[in-house]
């Protein structure tokens, strides 16, 4: 049995397959040890479908990205060449803040007495100019346990041309007995500071992860032998738990990643090319952009995470701290103020029975948004009497607890709003000409007033909206990724041919290593792609490489050159700076069941009205069960549709309807009283 699990910050979630059919269990997360999350949800999945064989697992792990955020990685050892022992705190000129003289710099993952020098020297083309004695390394091998280091991050100058040093090196610390991290594996591409960090960062979270990946599968493999566990990497596939724990970098954006593949691959279904992602959790809310006519979601790999830049492949997700969860609270100059602090799972929301300060979750629920009998199928009970009493008691100034809850609303919803614009408007896009796909426990409560904001016609929200991001994790496929720096002139193209070859010999063979010769050829697919920039420019463009139209990977790179920056130089000498392979290995195929086409009202699946707060006033509302929906049933609000992983608000103005899938597609009008 194939199972996806995604923890958040509040509800992890679960999905499987059965019977041909994708279902789905939600359990509370536990941020102290969220195996026990996983644990708990697999238990239930096997106790509700009586099984007893082996479990292919995939998670959706945010263990790196907590690490990250609340600063408690590891206490790391960078080695380097001697002399650059400050280049990890000195970084780039490229500053936040660049004309702030007051802003404090960002606090270093390395302190000082940390850092540590090698007597080395490898040259920018990979002669070997100075080597380091056994006598040298011994030292080194003696200062770096007593420095009380519990990892270490290695990345020696010009080390992706000449790996040897660095391997030595890492011999030599081989039995301090704690995770070594290497840059000519981690990132072996030019830009050192990039590099560093990169390591640093996979340093800084490999205790951490190996750990938790090592026992969760042990507690998998104990109840269900030979079962399997793998990663969500931020890059949208999936990787083998070992490599994981040997490269927790490429995981600190592991659950969104999911719901970025979740939320194309339904989009697609439903015949929506053009789309934006807006995937609204318990901490926080991800946005995205995809269009299929360019490849479908932006990779990146110029992510900056909790101040540190990490260079692997990560698809391209802004994110603000707007989530369910979000603490509501008043500033000292009495503005109204919500995130990023969140309440989590524990304690959570006020009506959930346990905390005492006032969420978005608490505000949707004061303004009728929230149905206490059908919310997570009723087995949460919500407190009504407890969520007014305390609301009334952070209310402030406002004159009613539904005042505000309005405007908590209001300043959420502003936030979820610039961040769209964010990777829309201010990359010369307009967010008019795409669909918003709705998904998480809150995304589809609020889709409809971002998308009126932004001028958007169209909102889809997917089936499963709450757990979309285990889908896409269940969906995606095992991805791997390649890359070495060449610094090639365009007249020296030939050669690239070879270092492809080179490239994905090693890919396959590691990817024989990870699943066996099971895997069969026709489900393995190569992405060739080169970075390129006329000589003398600082960054690169990426375009597609043909081996056997070399040619046209320099003429994509001046059409793209002119595309992304207004201009190109056909004339100027070309340079190819890396090399880049994915390898990706397609998941088993999955075809969902199309319903029967049966035009209706929906009224055969409305249980009831409820009043509903709308700009102010409260209206009276049709409540419908969403999995009583038939496909083509159409509708208009004020509605609420209510299912067990999320609700959808319609506000009055807007229609609905279901399509053969089960999505819920909204066509979003102008309010109405």
């Amino acid at each position: 049995m194939r199972v996806a699990i995604d923890s958040g910050g509040t509800f992890t979630d679960c999905v499987y397959l059965a019977d041909g059919e994708l279902r789905v269990v939600k359990v509370f997360s536990t941020p102290a040890d969220p195996s026990r999350g996983v644990l708990d949800g697999l238990s239930q999945i096997v106790a509700r479908e009586k099984y007893t064989g082996a479990l292919d697992v995939r998670h959706g792990t945010t263990v790196g990205t907590n690490a990250m955020l609340e600063r408690k990685g590891a206490r790391v050892a960078f080695v380097t060449t001697k002399g650059l022992e400050d280049t990890i705190a000195i970084g780039r000129q490229t500053r936040q803040r660049l004309y702030d003289w007051f802003a404090p710099l960002p606090e270093c993952l390395v302190p000082r007495e940390l850092r540590f020098g090698v007597p080395e020297r490898v040259s920018a083309e990979g002669a070997m100019l100075r080597e380091p004695t056994e006598e040298e390394l011994q030292a080194l091998l003696e200062s770096v346990r007593a420095s009380g280091a519990e990892a270490v991050a290695i990345s020696l100058l010009f080390s992706f041309t000449q790996p040897i040093t660095e391997q030595r090196v890492e011999a030599s610390l081989h039995n301090l007995g704690v995770p070594v991290s290497v840059s000519h594996r981690i990132l072996p591409e030019f830009r050192e500071y990039e590099r560093a960090a990169t390591t640093v960062v996979n340093a800084y979270l490999a205790p951490r992860m190996q750990s938790y990946l090592e026992r969760l599968e042990r507690e998998v493999t104990a109840k269900h032998p030979e079962s399997r566990v793998d990663v969500m990497q931020s890059s949208g596939g999936i990787l083998p738990a070992r490599v994981a724990a040997e490269q927790p970098v490429r995981t600190v954006l592991s659950g969104p990643a999911g719901g970025v593949i979740g939320a194309i691959t339904l989009a697609r279904w439903a015949g929506f090319e053009r789309i934006i992602g807006f995937d609204m959790g318990g901490t926080s809310t991800d946005v995205f952009l995809a269009d299929a006519a360019q490849g479908g979601a932006r990779l990146t790999r110029e992510s900056i995470v909790a101040g540190m830049p990490i260079s692997v492949p990560m698809l391209d997700i802004h994110t603000v701290g707007s989530g369910g969860g979000s603490i509501a609270r008043f500033d000292a100059g009495g503005m109204l103020r919500v995130g990023p602090e969140s309440a989590g799972a524990d304690p959570g929301p006020i009506c959930f029975g346990k905390g005492d300060k006032p969420t978005v979750t608490d505000a949707n629920y004061i303004l009728g948004r929230m149905d206490a009998d059908s919310f997570l199928g009723g087995s949460v009970t919500l407190h009504d009497e407890r969520a007014r009493v305390m609301m009334q008691e952070h209310k402030g100034p406002l004159t009613s607890v539904e005042e505000f809850a309005a405007g908590i609303l209001r300043v959420v919803e502003t936030n979820m709003e610039k961040a769209i614009r964010v990777i829309s408007v201010e990359r010369g896009l307009d967010p008019r000409e795409f669909a918003l796909v709705a998904f998480g426990g809150g995304g589809p409560l609020h889709a409809c007033a971002l998308a009126r904001a932004l001028g958007i016609g169209t909102v889809l929200v997917p089936a499963l909206p709450g757990a979309l991001s285990a889908v896409g994790i269940l969906l995606a496929d095992a991805v791997r990724d390649y890359s070495r720096t060449v610094m090639l002139a365009s007249d020296d193209a030939d050669g690239l041919q070879g270092i492809f070859t080179e490239l994905e010999k090693h890919a396959r063979h590691e990817l024989r290593a990870e699943y066996g010769e099971s895997v069969r050829e026709e489900r393995v697919s190569l992405l060739r792609t080169l970075d390129v920039r006329y000589r003398g420019q600082g960054y690169e463009l990426n375009v597609a490489f043909d081996p056997s139209l070399p040619a046209k990977a320099l003429d994509n790179f001046h059409d793209l050159h002119a595309k992304s920056y207004g201009f190109s130089h056909r004339e100027r000498p070309v340079e190819i700076v890396n090399v880049r392979l994915r390898i990706a290995v397609a998941a088993e195929p999955y075809a969902p069941k199309l319903a029967s086409e049966s035009p209706n009202d929906g009224s055969d699946a409305c249980t009831g009205e409820r009043s509903v707060w709308f700009d102010g006033v409260a209206l009276s509302s049709s409540v419908y069960a969403r999995d009583r929906l038939r496909a083509e049933a159409r509708f208009h609000g004020p509605a609420l549709i209510t299912e067990y992983t999320s609700a959808t608000l319609l506000p009055p103005g807007s229609g609905a309807h279901v399509d053969t899938f089960g999505n819920l597609i909204v066509t979003v009008g102008e309010m109405q009283a």
